[in-house]
């Protein structure tokens, strides 16, 4: 059964099918069977009510079940943020470098116990007939003093479990413990309860 997942970002799609597909689920991108999705403002409040905007407008136009999720980095030390403005932090959506840039400015001189952090991601998955499913996944750990390692996106060459930066983690073993990881695990259970 194909899902729209309401994102043109690849690594995200991929990290979803890893997940989904032992669950006879293809996830896809609109773009990919030829749907252009409008951009939708994400004004929501929440990690949830953001999920829950992209995923009802990629429902209404394509009328397949949709997923969608936002994710972010909360740091404890700047009271949550970024939190739902980690893609715009610098300003510039979706500039990792800048972003990054600017965590480390911010967090100059906090030592390392007050440097604790968590990556959320929130994912709505919304059917034609309006049935909805919400979750939440979280990981808590870490901001480094500098970057670290190549892998994956966003935040992750600074973000550290275990001593060991997402830059450094493979896939697959990301998906064991992130966030997004831990979310969609959670929407898989949810699904297989009602397909």
């Amino acid at each position: 059964m194909d899902f729209i997942l309401a994102t043109n970002n690849m690594k995200k799609l991929a990290e979803m099918q890893r997940i989904l597909s032992p669950l006879g689920i293809n996830v896809v991108t609109a773009k990919m069977i030829g749907i252009e999705l409008p951009e939708v403002e994400e004004n929501g409040k929440t990690f949830e009510d953001n999920a829950e905007i992209k995923a009802f407008s990629a429902c209404e136009i394509t009328k397949m079940p949709s997923i969608a999720d936002d994710s972010g980095l909360c740091v404890d030390y700047l009271d949550g943020a970024p939190g739902i403005y980690s893609a715009r932090f610098s300003g510039e959506h979706g500039n990792d470098e800048k972003n990054n840039d600017l965590l480390l400015e911010k967090l100059k001189g906090v030592p390392m116990e007050k440097r604790t952090a968590y990556y959320v991601c929130a994912i709505c998955c919304i059917f034609p007939d309006g049935r909805r499913i919400v979750v939440r996944g979280e990981c808590h750990g870490h901001i480094g003093f500098e970057r670290d390692g190549h892998e994956g996106f966003g935040y992750d060459p600074l973000f550290l479990i275990n001593g060991k930066s997402f830059g450094r983690y493979t896939a697959y073993e990301k998906d064991k413990i992130s966030h997004r990881g831990n979310a969609l695990r959670k929407l898989a259970g949810e699904l297989e309860k009602i397909m």
